[in-house]
């Protein structure tokens, strides 16, 4: 019998997640159970996800960058990517505001509503910390951004997954060096780095095989930690008008794909799939990275060159549904509170969702970090901050792992627009986990 396809297994896994977790919270002591009987291998998987993702980085960026042989054509990526990420993130928030200014979902919310909501919410730790969070980012300098992409211990950025940009920068600083020795002394730390690459690669398809299971477990517990079912339906406006803006991002990736890179777009979001439903499991573009380059790599065609610096580099920069996400969140609490927004206002809220977006940490909760310094921007009143931030918290994880989907699949789109432009997107090629057994077998 063949076997099931990933996506459709992970699928499955995701359908009886749900069914299983929604049954659950009809059961006195179904909560509990599901959090501490089936969350933990959920939470295990995304840990070894987690695990290989700096190794991942630090070699296949190495890798694409000796394989380039010349510093120019890495220029060029690299301009290349940083550009049409920014064109794309301003686009996602001007899908955003459009909808949320048409749509209008705030000016449905009652009043009751809304005190329901802040009694519920606004001294929520989730929200508190956000606040907190939010207040630090925003005393530092103009060019802090810059100053933390640039580590004072190499070792102590690839000990920490929320140092991604520090990563980044120590392994292309790594990687030109390595040109500029010249490719016989570099042979020796080359071949080292290839042959991780290759390692890391298999650890990813190994991890792959529990995936079904794991996204089980995952979306069960999300299911049993959900909060007021009445305060989820008084919110359902906002969340539609966010999930609306999100497929229209999808529509967009795949109108680019067809029309540049000449691919079927049906295709392209098959063969991504795994990495998106991953993405929505997890609610976090970093856990999902590995999964994401190995997709992008085998079953699409990027060459290592262009995926190896795109990918890593989006996951930390490139938040297209999270900026969406941002205009419509800000827009959504101010009609709610009676807080009028110019157009000025809202082109505050286009340039400060895609700077804030630069400098953010691709895990779950950043968004609403974000959105704290977008509502300061355009002069929100501090004392209705949390007050604003308890109108969405209640949909906030479900809305995170949607916009992180759409992060995702920006991600994939642009790693082929980029390797389109340079001649660098070719046939896929597929690796399964059992490829080299029977060399080790005796």
């Amino acid at each position: 019998m063949r076997k099931l396809e990933l996506h459709w297994q992970i699928l499955i896994g995701m359908v009886v997640g749900l069914l299983f977790g929604f049954g659950m919270t009809f059961i006195s002591w179904g909560p509990s159970f599901v959090q501490d009987w089936i969350n933990p291998f959920g939470t295990i998987f995304v840990k070894l996800l987690k695990l290989i993702a700096i190794p991942l980085i630090l070699a296949s960026l190495i890798k694409g960058i000796s394989d380039l042989k010349d510093i120019s054509k890495f220029k060029k990526i690299g301009l290349r990517t940083i550009g049409i990420y920014i064109v794309t993130t301003v686009i996602a928030i001007s899908i955003g505001l459009i909808l949320v200014n048409v749509l209008q979902p705030g000016e449905g919310i009652s009043d009751d509503t809304i005190t329901k909501l802040t009694e519920t919410y606004a001294s929520d730790s989730g929200v508190t910390s956000k606040l907190e969070e939010a207040s630090r980012q925003k005393e530092s300098g103009p060019l802090q951004f810059l100053e933390d992409m640039v580590p004072d211990n190499a070792f102590g950025a690839l000990s920490d997954n929320s140092l991604m940009l520090q990563v980044i920068f120590f392994t292309i600083f790594l990687g030109i060096s390595m040109l500029l020795i010249g490719e016989k002394r570099s042979k020796p730390l080359k071949k080292f780095f290839d042959s991780l690459n290759d390692v890391v690669l298999k650890m990813v398809d190994l991890i792959m095989l529990t995936a079904p299971v794991a996204v089980f477990a995952l979306l069960a517990n999300v299911v049993v930690s959900s909060g007021d079912p009445d305060l989820l339906v008084a919110l359902l406006k906002y969340a539609m008008v966010v999930v609306l803006g999100l497929a229209l991002m999808i529509v967009f990736y795949s109108i680019i794909v067809a029309t540049y890179t000449q691919k079927n777009p049906f295709w392209f979001l098959k063969e991504i799939s795994p990495a998106q439903l991953l993405a929505f499991s997890t609610s976090s573009s970093a856990a999902t990275l590995p999964v994401t380059m190995e997709r992008v790599e085998e079953h699409i065609g990027v060459d290592k060159e262009v995926s190896s610096f795109v990918l890593p580099v989006g996951a930390t920069i490139n938040m297209d549904g999270t900026s969406l996400y941002q205009g419509v969140a800000a827009v959504f609490i101010s009609q709610a509170l009676g807080f009028d927004l110019t157009l000025g206002a809202q082109l505050t809220i286009v340039l400060t969702a895609l700077l804030a977006s630069i400098g953010s940490a691709a895990v779950p909760g950043a968004g609403m970090v974000m959105l704290v310094i977008v509502l300061e921007s355009i002069g929100f009143p501090a004392d209705k901050l949390a007050i604003g931030l308890a109108l969405i918290f209640a949909v906030d994880r479900p809305l995170d792992m949607c916009r992180t989907v759409v992060n995702v699949t920006g991600d994939a789109t642009v790693s082929m627009v980029v390797a389109k432009s340079v001649g660098k997107l070719g046939k896929p090629r597929i690796e399964e986990w059992d490829d080299y057994l029977d060399e080790v077998k005796p």
